[in-house]
């Protein structure tokens, strides 16, 4: 969503953020980028697809993978829903 007419509210943001929790799972998604940019994996255009699904208790721990954005995002359920006509 783009703000063109008022300034982005950074704060409210933050405190959505911070009810949802989400500090903790974002800071394991870039602790395993990190990893593979580390061990000189080669990314691009890629996800990284933790085994056990962040949102479902899983960890970096559990093992992660390349994968393409299509099978993560789908296999996730995090699809865009169509719009019903």
């Amino acid at each position: 969503m783009a703000y063109t007419k008022s300034p982005r509210p950074y704060k409210h943001e933050y405190q959505k953020q911070k009810e949802r929790d989400e500090k903790k799972e974002r800071a394991e998604r870039q602790r395993a980028r990190r990893s593979y940019d580390k061990k000189g994996i080669n990314r691009k255009g890629k996800d990284i697809s933790h085994n056990k699904a962040l949102a479902k208790g899983g960890s970096n721990k559990d093992g992660t993978r390349l994968e393409s954005p299509a099978k993560n995002r789908a296999r996730n359920g995090q699809k865009d829903k169509k719009k019903k006509t």
